[in-house]
Formats: structure tokens, C-alpha cells, sequence
């Protein structure tokens, strides 16, 4: 059997964490998803950067749309949202078979709004419109500025990626903003089903402390703050708040691993894959992860609902001098400015493109 089935056969979703033109055109996204048991697909600025930079099937469409007038992120957005339109129709049928519990794609706001509450909101609100698939969640940054943005998006019926989670405590306060939106839909007499993941970054934190970190800790402390979120996620499912919610009808924001892929070269590169096989939870990972994985990832079994050895290893690490409270402040805040440095260096791209190509039939080989 494929061991990316026994994940599904888990519990665990898989998704793919890359989106390119080329995947759609060729047929290889179909194939992924037949072969690897794929249910859902992730994107960010950093992906879109690379896959139009390192690509001229985008030449057409910016070249069209440059003629006609439009630039800068509205240019991007419609190239972004007709791949992952594409992307979602891939998806359609497992999203109808799940009744909307799998079969998703993302798009992401604009980093730039990541301290804007407003700003992220109408910009939720213009995605969600301007993309016209119901499996299709709008990504927005659990910030302190996104958290009201997240409640407000949930309220209105948007279904949203909550990104840039790093810890227990970012988490649970997205995980709240979501509660409140449901319930206040439910004050409302709306529909209480709306989607929504929570999407919780790992190896960035071993790679934060890979020089500081003790030999015996090393590629340890991501895992651990995962165990120690899946205990909150966990509890949370458990609580009487969530089941008075799901007695009327509400869904469960379901856990995503984010950044699943090993940073380390003399790490094994299915440590996150293997180390974060939970129920209920979702694992979004890089073709090379996935592939990886599938080739000779083994199945150990689950996480420990309870967290396992979390809290015991995280000790050890605050006794190395490792402050992880202070850490995921600062790894939230470095992810939001490195996707501004891929947004913007995206919008230059196309703005680059679009001169180089709007008075020409060429594609970059000629351009």
C-alpha cells in the first residue's frame, strides 16, 4: 500500500504545499493526486514568486493582461487566482465527497496588510468574490492585527487558512477568533458551517536555533511545539464550548503542519512527516517532502493526544537558555517580513514582465 494512504487511512489530510502553471498544464498535479493520495493544495508569495520567475508560461497571461491596462498586485491576482481556480476544480470532486471537509486550495492577502486589520478584511472579502469556488480559503496572517480580521472574515461566511501560527498561544487565539465568528453567525441566524484551518509552522524553529541548540536537542524543538499545540487542539475539540458549537451544526477548525520540510540536510527529510501523523490534523509539505515520504517515510504511530513528552523537552530547552515564548514572536514576525521580500520582489517581477513584454509576441527565452 502507499504509505502516503496509511497517513490518509490515519486521519491525516495531505496536502501539497506548491502551486505552477506547468503542474496544471501538464497533468502532474492530477497525477499527484491519484498517486499520493493528495486532498487539498497550499500556496503562498514565495511559491507564486518562484513558480513565475522559473517559468514562461506566465508570459501569455501577463502579457494579455498588461495590454489591457492592469499592473501590479491586481495583474498578480488574476494570474493567481485562474491557477488555483484550476486547482480547485482538480479538487472539486473530493471536496463534494467530503461535504467541504477536504478538497481545498488557498490564496493568500497581500503581506503588506499584515498589520492592517481593515485592509485585510476587504481584501478577504475581494478574494473570496473575485475567486468564485467554495473550496477556495483565503489565507490571513494570525497577527495580532489578523486575529480581529479572522473573526470578522469567519462572521461573513469566508472560509480562511489562519498562517503564521508558531505556537500554542498564536494558535489558540486564532482558534478563538474563529469561535467567536461562529457563534456570532449563530446569534445571527447564519449558517454555522464555515471552513477554516489553522496552520501551525514547524521546522522554521529548529532552523531558528540550529547553532544554539545542544547536540542531543537538535531538530527537536518543532516537533515538541507541535505535540505541545495538537494537546490544545485536542482539549479544545474536548471542551463544552466546541460541542455546544458543533451541536449546531458548526465545523471544527481543523490543525495544519506548515513547513514541513527539513531544513536540515543531516536531518532525515521525513522528521516532520512522521513526527506530526495525528488524527484530525493536516500535513501540507513540499513535492520533494511528499515524495520523500512516500519512497521511505515509515509510520510510527500517532501524536499522544495529551502531547507526549512535550512540556518535559521543552523544559530542557528552556534550561539551555532557549526563551520560546520570546522565539515565536520573532519567528511570526520574520515569516510576515519574508513574505513582504517575496511579495514585493513578485510585483517587480510582473512589473519587469509586463514592460519587456506587453509590445511583444515573445516569451522570456526571446524577451
Amino acid at each position: 500500500m502507499n504509505k502516503t494512504r496509511l497517513l490518509r487511512d490515519l486521519g491525516q489530510s495531505l496536502w501539497l504545499d506548491n502551486i505552477t502553471r506547468g503542474m496544471l498544464d501538464d497533468g502532474s498535479l492530477r497525477k499527484n493526486i491519484q498517486e499520493f493520495s493528495l486532498t487539498g493544495l497550499t500556496s503562498n508569495p514565495t511559491i507564486f514568486d518562484e513558480a513565475i520567475g522559473n517559468s514562461d508560461a506566465y508570459d501569455a497571461g501577463i502579457r494579455e493582461k498588461a495590454r489591457a491596462g492592469k499592473s501590479g498586485e491586481g495583474l498578480f491576482m488574476e494570474l493567481a487566482l485562474e491557477d488555483l481556480r484550476r486547482a480547485a476544480d482538480e479538487f472539486r470532486p473530493m471536496f463534494d465527497a467530503t461535504d467541504g471537509f477536504d478538497g481545498w486550495v488557498s490564496m493568500e492577502v497581500s503581506p503588506l496588510l499584515a498589520q492592517d486589520t481593515a485592509g485585510t478584511i476587504a481584501a478577504a472579502r475581494q478574494i473570496h468574490e473575485q475567486a468564485g469556488r467554495p473550496n477556495l480559503f483565503v489565507k490571513i496572517p494570525g497577527t495580532p492585527e489578523g486575529v480581529p480580521a479572522i473573526e470578522e472574515a469567519i462572521f461573513d461566511g469566508i472560509p480562511i487558512n489562519v498562517t503564521l501560527l508558531f505556537s500554542r498561544e498564536q494558535y489558540l487565539a486564532a482558534a478563538e477568533a474563529y469561535l467567536r465568528g461562529i457563534e456570532r453567525r449563530i446569534a445571527a441566524r447564519r449558517d454555522p458551517r464555515v471552513a477554516s484551518v489553522a496552520s501551525l509552522f514547524v521546522s522554521r524553529w529548529d532552523k531558528a536555533i540550529a547553532d544554539k541548540a545542544p547536540p542531543e536537542l537538535r531538530n527537536k524543538l518543532g516537533l515538541a511545539i507541535g505535540q505541545r499545540t495538537y494537546r490544545a487542539y485536542r482539549e479544545l475539540l474536548d471542551s463544552p464550548r466546541w460541542r455546544t458549537l458543533a451541536g449546531a451544526n458548526a465545523r471544527p477548525q481543523r490543525l495544519l503542519w506548515a513547513s514541513t520540510g527539513t531544513k536540515d540536510p543531516q536531518a532525515s527529510d521525513t522528521l516532520y512527516v512522521e513526527g506530526l501523523a495525528a488524527p484530525d490534523t493536516i500535513n501540507t509539505m513540499p513535492e520533494k517532502t511528499l515524495r520523500a515520504y512516500a519512497d521511505h517515510g515509515e509510520l510510527r504511530g500517532a501524536l499522544a493526544p495529551d502531547g507526549g513528552d512535550a512540556e518535559e523537552m521543552l523544559a530542557r530547552f528552556a534550561k539551555a537558555g532557549i526563551d520560546v515564548d520570546a522565539l515565536a514572536l520573532q519567528l511570526q514576525h520574520e515569516g510576515a517580513q519574508s513574505f513582504v521580500k517575496s511579495w514585493r520582489e513578485l510585483l517587480k517581477r510582473i512589473a519587469d514582465s509586463s514592460s519587456a513584454l506587453a509590445g511583444t509576441g515573445a516569451g522570456k527565452s526571446a524577451a
